[in-house]
């Protein structure tokens, strides 16, 4: 992945924490809930086809972003974190490289190869 792209998650990264920040929630409730998106690789195991459609829906930057805006048009904090902390969790996943998962293998991402450089 190249350090462009890297960068380019960095600031997304940075904004999901700033936006966190705005709700008022304390951080401990961050790092409780940060990796919480992972639960989506529960579909690994059942097999590579499951697992990358269970992890691809919940890995989506436009879920994150449709959460958080449905948050801020019900007025509704609890779901705004939820899109918040998906937002965060997934461009630091991207940071180190693990992208949108194809169905061959888990280490096979829109990204590259997890662990190849």
């Amino acid at each position: 992945m190249s350090i462009i792209l890297k960068l380019e998650e960095a600031g997304i990264f940075i904004f999901s924490i700033w936006l966190f920040w705005l709700t008022g929630y304390p951080w401990w409730l961050f790092a409780l809930l940060f990796f919480v998106p992972d639960i989506s690789m529960l579909g690994y195991a059942i097999n590579t086809r499951i697992g990358a459609i269970t992890y691809n829906i919940v890995h989506h930057r436009g879920l994150a972003i449709i959460i958080y805006l449905i948050g801020t048009f019900i007025h509704t904090k609890e779901v705004q974190l939820a899109g918040i902390i998906l937002l965060s969790h997934l461009s630091f996943d991207r940071i180190l490289g693990y992208g949108l998962k194809y169905s061959d293998n888990f280490k096979h991402t829109h990204l590259g190869t997890i662990g190849e450089k």
